[in-house]
């Protein structure tokens, strides 16, 4: 695949430092570093960006995550895998992906659930991760950004 332009937080002058910041911005949170990362891969698979995918497949591999984990991903209902906090925020970051596919986009147990295993300043940032998550996402599905583009 071919990118269509170039990845459009490269052109923009403060664009991709703007991301980032935001992106940093939660790690104050108690928020651990694997939750964010699952959550930033299945939102990656939902939106099909084959970028973020590879690329957070790789940063859990290497922060130590087991195979299982990366690789059920996909079908975590189903497998033993992840803790019920990680549940709790897999579910959030589906839900807050898929906004248009319900007519009540994240459901308050959706919610109520994420709100019993986090505290509020850990489930802001959950929502922030969501946010920049499917931001980049849109970002590089849209304009055909090829896996290996960002290193």
């Amino acid at each position: 695949m071919q990118a269509r332009i170039k990845n459009p937080v490269m052109l923009i002058p403060g664009a991709l430092q703007a991301f980032l910041a935001l992106d940093k911005s939660t790690e104050a949170a108690d928020l651990p570093y694997a939750t964010r990362k699952l959550l930033h891969l299945r939102a990656s698979q939902i939106n099909s960006c084959s970028v973020c995918v590879d690329m957070h497949a790789r940063e859990l591999k290497k922060a130590g995550e087991k195979d299982e984990r990366i690789f059920a991903l996909a079908a975590w209902r189903e497998t033993p895998y992840f803790t019920d906090a990680e549940r709790a925020a897999l579910a959030l970051a589906e839900a807050g992906t898929r906004l248009a596919d319900r007519p009540d986009a994240v459901p308050d147990d959706v919610w109520e659930e994420a709100a019993r295993r986090y505290d509020e300043k850990a489930l802001a940032a959950l929502v922030i991760q969501i946010a920049v998550i499917n931001a980049f996402n849109r970002l590089n599905a849209t304009t055909r950004q090829p896996v290996g583009a960002w290193g």
